[in-house]
Parts: structure tokens; sequence; C-alpha cells
């Protein structure tokens, strides 16, 4: 038996809950994960994990063991990155989930020089807008806006999204140009609704002008849970959109959208990458992280307001 191999086999079969989804994540068979797993606790003389036919759950023995185990696996790490070249050179695979939007109009685009810097990390993006689960997914981190509901992730605020408001020339000439957001309740007003991962519903936005602050649900015909879809929808005149200015800007410019209530203010969106709890950082996540904070940095800076 390989120890470390077993140890590490060990560990993501408590990340993910499942032997099976262990060995998808480790790309092993999952008899290879089961049998690691068993011999671990038969060198250790103690039961690691309670197995039924539904679900594993790690005994309390486990547990502990497993919070060793993140210190030896974190430092085998270490030991590999602190040589020269590792460190000069981070490698290894990375798994990343990042909103459609993003990916398409700013992360992708920017890659190829992502890539002169670290030619040897290997990107696996995971491109949705889905609630991502990250630790039984063993992802290494996601970049979500909006607050992030699950507490327990470590995180970092990489920026603040400005939002305004749009619609499409086509759409106006059909509905008419709203003077006052309290007009997209009116039953001949439509939105595009953005169906949200935590809750799979739309939500109100809230506006705000001088002494005046509303919220707007409004009336889609069409809801989607896809940023891309999401703009595809406004684009055909399906409706008003709420939208990022890095995602306008480009239809903006070309008069495809056009800019609707710009006395209003609405609230930043902000934008931060998550990563799981008691997992080391390593170098490869650490550059990753460093690059997206530096390309919000130019995109929608962290605490910036709108002129």
């Amino acid at each position: 038996m390989d120890r470390f191999d077993a140890m590490q086999a060990f560990a993501r079969v408590v990340e993910t809950g499942s032997f099976t989804k262990a060995a998808d994540t480790l790309h092993m068979s999952r008899t290879s994960v089961t049998q690691l797993v068993q011999q671990l606790e038969a060198r250790l003389r103690v039961r690691l994990l309670n197995r039924t036919t539904r679900k594993v759950n790690v005994t309390a023995d486990g547990a502990a063991y497993y919070e060793r185990v993140l210190r030896v696996l974190a430092d085998v790490d270490d030991a590999e990155t602190s040589l020269s070249s590792a460190s000069t050179s981070p490698r290894g695979r990375l798994r990343v989930d990042v909103p459609s939007p993003l990916a398409r109009m700013i992360l992708i685009p920017a890659l190829p020089a992502f890539y002169a810097q670290y030619p040897d990390i290997q990107l696996d993006m995971g491109v949705s807008d889905r609630m991502v689960d990250i630790i039984g997914e063993n992802v290494d981190c996601v970049v979500r806006g909006g607050e992030l509901s699950d507490q327990s992730l470590m995180a970092r605020h990489v920026g603040d999204l400005q939002l305004g408001v749009y619609a499409a020339p086509g759409y106006l000439k059909l509905a008419g140009t709203p003077a006052h957001p309290r007009e997209l309740e009116d039953t001949h007003h439509r939105i595009v609704g953005f169906l949200w991962a935590r809750t799979g519903k739309a939500v109100p936005y809230a506006m705000h002008a001088g002494d005046e602050n509303i919220e707007v649900q409004g009336r889609h015909a069409l809801a989607v849970d896809d940023g891309n879809a999401y703009l595809a929808a406004g684009l055909a005149g399906l409706g008003i959109l709420w939208l990022p200015d890095y995602m306008a800007k480009p239809h903006r410019a070309s008069g495809e959208l056009v800019p609707l209530f710009e006395d209003w203010e609405l609230d930043p969106m902000p934008l931060y990458i998550a990563f799981p709890p008691n997992r080391h950082v390593s170098a490869k996540l650490r550059v990753f992280i460093e690059w997206v904070a530096g390309l919000m940095g130019k995109h929608a800076p962290a605490g910036e307001r709108r002129a």
C-alpha cells in the first residue's frame, strides 16, 4: 500500500461523501479507492468511515485523522512547490467554475497571457451559473457574483460589478420607453427574468434616486438561469435587462442596447472567488486568484462607484 495514495483517497472520500465521486476526481477505479481506504483502516486498526448502501459518513476517529491528513498533504505540496522550478512556475491541474458571461467576455480572452506566464498549469474550467458543490465536486475555486450563501467557504472579494438597465431598440419600439422604473410593473412591459442558482427564482432589483428607493420585480415571458442566454434574450427584444457594465458596454456602443433610467442607481454586485475551507491553497491556486483579481481590477474594481 502506498500510504500517500491511501491518505489522498481517504481525504477525497471524506470531501465528496462517496467512493464513486472520489474515484472520478482521482481518475482511479472505485475498487482501487475502496481497497486503499480498507488497507489504511487495517494499518491503523481503526474504522475511519461508516458505509451504508446510500452514503458514507466519517467516524469520530476518521474526522480527527482527516484533519491531520490534510496537513500532511499540504506539507507535501509545499515541499514540492518550494523547489525553485516549482515555485517560479506553478504546475498541475486546477478545477475552477466561473459564470458564463465572465468566461466568454473577460477570462478566456485573457488566458493567452496567463499561459504565457504559467505554461504548466492545466485549467479545467466549468462555465456555468449553477450552484456548484465545491467540496463534493472537488472544485478548487469558483468565481461568483452576489453575496455568498455558504458562509463556511473561504472567499476573496475581487471586484464590484456596476449594473445598469437596458433594452433593445426593437423592444422599445413596440412597448415604448419607460420614464420611471415603476412603469416596468405595468402589464404592457416585460423584463427578462434571471433565475438565481441559490433559489431558482427571479429576485426584485433595488433602485434608488435621491430619497426614493424602490424594488422592481417586473413581469416576464421568459426567465433563464444562464447569463449568456439572458443577454441573448434581451438583444432579441424579449424584455428589459439588468446588466453589469462589462456585458452591456459593447452592445451599448453598437446601438443594440439602449440604457434606461440613467438617473437611478443600483447597488453594485460584489464578485468573489470562493474556495473550500481547510483546503491548502496551492501555488497554482494562488496565482490563479491573483490573476483573476488583477483582471477584475481593470474591468470592475472593488469599491468603485459609477461616476
